[in-house]
């Protein structure tokens, strides 16, 4: 038992050997504690927490823990109370002095296989190797439009389960994106921007990309050249279709609408693009491909039609997924740097995080990798008009 700091005896009554036993006044002992002590408030505890918020003690507490089934009106509700009470445990007095969550989600669109997918697949095993090398846990979300429409996207940031978010594969139309920049929470976009939001984002240099093959194109007598696109919305592909008809019309060759189709970025997309162009315009000697994705179904489409690639059609691709290197015949393609795109959209994303203000806006070189699908356009195109 601990000692009192000091005491005193207040003894009113006289001596006992002078009176009676049954008479003396009892002998009280009073603890006269420092004065820091006795102006010392009273520790706020969950329960007052819970009664104030309205709440039980058990929400409180899963409130505190992140747990999803507590709504976001009511973690945000628990959460101001908690603020405004001062009701700080360790674990929360940590969180709530701005301490890391040393986690970051990764946001995918809602396809069936997009973890499956050679283009998504790239990317995150950059951001992984590099998050990992840096400490960092990984949340993959994909962002379906219950996940958005109820907010979801932003409990990560208001949750706390997390401290920054990637955005790869969306564009304009996704208009969740503007959400983290209106609040000026950690995001970065990759491999693609928005024309009209100061959003933060990393991305491969696609105008680049598309002049190389065009020039290669034409530089092998290709005028009557058709273009399987996808995402018109998106600002990369407006770049490459730009350079498309740039270069046309600068080689005086037919730009007309029937000579783009949209491939939807995927094989059977690519295929039925082919097809449609191919039988508005037989006099097509090239397609220029968004995708490598396209580009297959491209090349499976002309040779089920009895085209020789590249005697009759030649074709371009855009990523340099690594089997299509090995396919008879190999494909031409843009080499996108995906994998490193990946470590800097998560290296950017840290500094942000860490407080760097500067809008970050970075573009990766892309080349153009030869290979069999490319060749001279054949003797008759070329005599053409």
């Amino acid at each position: 038992m601990n000692r009192p700091d000091k005491f005193k005896l207040d003894d009113s009554a006289t001596n006992p050997a002078d009176t009676d036993r049954a008479q003396v006044q009892k002998t009280q002992i009073t603890f006269d504690a420092p004065a820091e002590r006795e102006k010392q408030p009273d520790r706020i505890s969950i329960r007052e927490v819970a009664r104030e918020a309205g709440v039980s003690v058990a929400t409180v507490s899963m409130v505190m823990n992140n747990n999803p089934r507590i709504s976001r009106a009511t973690h945000l509700r628990v959460r101001k109370m908690i603020e405004r009470l001062g009701y700080q445990p360790n674990r929360m007095a940590q969180s709530l002095s701005g301490r890391y969550t040393q986690s970051l989600a990764v946001m995918l669109p809602p396809l069936r296989h997009a973890f499956a997918d050679a283009y998504f697949g790239e990317i995150l095993s950059g951001i992984a190797d590099r998050a990992g090398k840096l400490g960092h846990k990984l949340l993959l979300e994909q962002a379906k439009p219950q996940f958005i429409r109820e907010g979801k996207h932003l409990e990560l940031f208001e949750r706390r389960f997390v401290d920054g978010v990637l955005c790869l594969g969306f564009n304009e139309k996704h208009h969740f994106l503007q959400d983290f920049c209106a609040k000026e929470f950690p995001a970065v976009i990759v491999d693609n921007r928005l024309s009209h939001t100061p959003c933060d984002f990393v991305v491969c240099d696609y105008r680049l990309g598309a002049q190389q093959a065009m020039n290669c194109l034409l530089q092998l007598g290709h005028r009557n050249i058709g273009l399987i696109y996808a995402a018109p919305e998106s600002c990369t592909a407006r770049e490459v279709a730009d350079v498309y008809l740039t270069r046309l019309q600068e080689a005086d060759s037919p730009t007309d609408a029937t000579r783009r189709h949209d491939g939807c970025f995927t094989d059977e997309g690519g295929a039925a693009a082919a097809e449609q162009i191919l039988a508005a315009h037989p006099d097509t000697t090239a397609l220029f491909c968004g995708n490598d994705k396209m580009a297959l179904g491209a090349l499976r489409y002309l040779t089920s039609a009895g085209k020789r690639v590249p005697q009759d059609v030649s074709v371009i691709g855009c990523d340099d997924i690594q089997h299509l290197a090995y396919v008879s015949p190999s494909l031409t393609t843009i080499h996108l740097p995906l994998y490193e795109l990946g470590v800097l959209a998560c290296d950017k994303l840290i500094e942000r995080i860490r407080g760097k203000s500067e809008h970050i806006a970075e573009t990766l070189p892309t080349h153009l990798v030869l290979r069999e699908s490319t060749g001279i356009v054949p003797t008759r195109s070329a005599e053409s008009p």
